[in-house]
């Protein structure tokens, strides 16, 4: 059975509700996984955005959260998670600080891409690494991949 990634506030390509987002409590949406590879070692989660600035002209991809190390055996993250598993290490997202930043695109329809790796490997301490150098110490060790893609677009454009 293949690895699965779901949140109990949204579903496979639907909105995500506003408290996740800039417009709301800008909290962390419930996510569950199953299906772990039983040979991982540790988990990586990326949520990123591949419409930034705008879905009609993208230009770069806009990291919102990187967590590595979870454990293999842990099966989520709860709303506004304030203690990570044990082991957990974040990463820094695009506004150069960690922890989870929602959906605030200033235009358009936005893609939120909430990609879940398991790797055969717990990777050393990269000291906040931005998502090119996750990805990077992370080439090679891929067990298993799966993403869970939600979406938003702001009601008023906003100036973020």
């Amino acid at each position: 059975m293949s690895m699965i990634i779901t949140s109990s506030v949204f579903t496979h390509n639907s909105l995500i509700p506003s408290r996740y987002t800039c417009d709301g409590a800008n909290i962390s949406p419930p996510l569950a996984w199953a299906n772990v590879p039983a040979n991982a070692k540790s988990l990586v989660l990326i949520v990123d955005d591949p419409d930034a600035p705008d879905p009609a002209a993208p230009q770069r991809v806009w990291v919102h959260w990187l967590l590595y190390n979870l454990p293999p055996t842990s099966t989520g993250l709860s709303e506004q998670v304030t203690a990570l598993p044990a082991g957990t290490l974040p990463g820094l997202n695009d506004w150069k600080r960690t922890g989870y930043g929602g959906p605030c695109p200033p235009v358009g329809r936005h893609r939120y891409f909430h990609k879940l790796y398991a790797l055969d490997l717990m990777l050393p301490n990269l000291n906040q690494p931005n998502e090119a150098a996750l990805e990077k110490a992370m080439q090679g060790h891929i067990l298993a991949q799966t993403e869970l893609i939600g979406l938003y677009q702001q009601s008023v454009s906003g100036d973020r």
